[in-house]
């Protein structure tokens, strides 16, 4: 069980954001997704990192407070803490994917280009080792 692609979720069923969107269009799209975080996306469609509801809600603090036009003015990629969720690469190991998992209610995943593939959630994980263990448990008691 080296392969991680079948915990992926991808990019064409994921919400994410253009970089050059705004922080209102990030608080938006977060909105109406009822998401605590997003990945974000350069144009060139790298994984540029991800940005949260404390992300956006700090930078409305600082630039406007409730006056939208504001939001309108700063830029997704200046508010995304660097460093900060880092993707893994669609070569991971599972091991190595269930690590990040602990941290994370997702994980970015990438390709060798650091081309934005997809996301693994922390549900798609659970749902995995569930089963597998309903499976084992109903081998041992058939056996």
């Amino acid at each position: 069980m080296n392969n991680i692609m079948r915990f992926l979720t991808p990019k064409s069923n994921v919400a994410y954001l253009d970089s050059l969107s705004t922080v209102r269009n990030g608080f938006e799209k977060m909105t109406y997704h009822k998401y605590r975080a997003i990945p974000v996306i350069s144009s060139d469609g790298k994984y540029v990192g991800t940005v949260t509801e404390g992300d956006l809600l700090r930078s409305m603090l600082n630039n406007g407070g409730n006056d939208m036009r504001e939001h309108e003015k700063v830029c997704i990629k200046d508010i995304i803490r660097e460093g900060w969720n880092p993707p893994v690469s669609i070569t991971c190991t599972v091991d190595q994917l269930f690590s990040r998992m602990t941290e994370q209610n997702f994980v970015p995943v990438v390709d060798d280009r650091g081309v934005f593939i997809g996301i693994v959630t922390r549900k798609a994980v659970i749902t995995f080792l569930t089963d597998a263990y309903e499976k084992s448990k109903s081998a041992t008691e058939l056996g």
